[in-house]
């Protein structure tokens, strides 16, 4: 935030809240959507601006974030549960508003600052990844009985998987960049998964798989941890809050952290699934849920892991046909690479879909 224009709205979002200067303000954080500040002033706050590109309707985005807190903190003070630091609490402005809109047009939120607590970047130990399922499963849990038809769509079609696959039959057909000779492997890879793409889609409107509030950027990262006893304090991030499906939730954690290479892996041979870690996730999701999966669900998350990652797949190769137009690459055939090492993540998936549903059907007994 270097232009004169940037600091005088974020100046103007400062007064909005503070009757007084605050007695230090710093970026915070290492996120690359919205601008992130620790206001200092007696006590902490996180300041944000939202990225209104990536995020185009505000407040719906605001209303989605406001009722499922205030649920989280319903549930909590009925259950005994850390009512302070269980959930992001978001606060008003000194006019008693939910958000700022400075006079650039730009949206300001403020939330109190959970102290003692830390984010962790990457999965050390196997005891990580069981925690962060855990939480994302007892946010699923604490929001099972919210009304889902009053959640809005903030981000259109993220995880839509058949919307991705005719998106990307249409970039490979337009070749924007004459880029479509390249791909011909990978594209006829992803036809032969086109039922796959509808699996979802289908089992809910046979009724299998039902809506539910799901926070859809289910990251080590979006989870605070206390600082001492390393335990999960509450899950944040939440502007992709929309209703969805619980086992794309949970797929989009196995698709990141049960691969045994990195994303962008170019040694295919080393792309595949561990087995143990999806274990440890999956009995620390379902715990986490505490009975509120049904057996449907909880039959559909070896599927919902297999169409997350084709789906993710199908993004990065979608964009490497349009010319990297939305994800950041290094190198000229960065998401190439990651397409063809979700793709190598999924055939792995396939190998092993025995094991991911004998894993599930063991925890259904237990």
């Amino acid at each position: 935030m270097d232009s004169k224009k940037e600091i005088s709205s974020l100046k103007e979002a400062v007064g909005a809240y503070f009757q007084k200067e605050p007695h230090s303000l710093s970026p915070y954080g290492n996120g690359h959507i919205n601008d992130t500040f620790l206001v200092e002033n007696g006590k902490r706050y996180i300041l944000q601006r939202m990225n209104t590109y990536v995020f185009p309707k505000p407040e719906k985005l605001m209303e989605n974030i406001l009722g499922v807190t205030e649920h989280i903190r319903r549930g909590l003070s009925e259950n005994n549960g850390d009512v302070e630091r269980g959930t992001l609490t978001v606060l008003p402005t000194l006019k008693g508003n939910d958000y700022y809109v400075d006079s650039e047009g730009g949206y300001w939120r403020l939330y109190k600052f959970i102290e003692d607590s830390v984010t962790f970047e990457k999965v050390e130990k196997p005891q990580d990844f069981y925690l962060c399922a855990k939480a994302f499963g007892h946010f699923g849990k604490l929001l099972a009985e919210y009304p889902v038809e009053r959640l809005g769509c903030t981000v259109e079609n993220l995880h839509n998987t058949p919307w991705r696959y005719e998106k990307l039959m249409e970039a490979y057909e337009g070749d924007a960049v004459g880029r479509a000779s390249f791909v011909t492997k990978e594209i006829e890879f992803v036809k032969s998964h086109k039922e796959l793409a509808w699996a979802l889609e289908n089992a809910h409107r046979e009724g299998k798989l039902p809506l539910r509030v799901t926070h859809n950027d289910t990251k080590l990262n979006n989870i605070l941890f206390d600082k001492y006893t390393h335990e999960p304090v509450c899950v944040i991030d939440l502007d992709t809050v929309m209703p969805g499906y619980s086992v794309t939730d949970f797929g989009d954690s196995i698709r990141f952290g049960a691969n045994r290479s990195f994303e962008d892996e170019t040694n295919l041979d080393l792309v595949g699934l561990d087995l143990e870690l999806y274990k440890v996730y999956a009995r620390g999701y379902t715990e986490g849920f505490g009975g509120n999966l049904t057996a449907d669900e909880l039959s559909l998350l070896p599927v919902g892991a297999m169409v997350i990652t084709l789906e993710c797949g199908m993004r990065f190769l979608t964009d490497y046909l349009v010319g990297d137009l939305y994800f950041k690459i290094h190198r000229p055939m960065h998401n190439l690479e990651r397409a063809r090492c979700q793709f190598a993540l999924l055939a792995d998936m396939e190998k092993n879909k025995m094991s991911m549903t004998e894993i599930i059907n063991e925890l259904k007994k237990q």
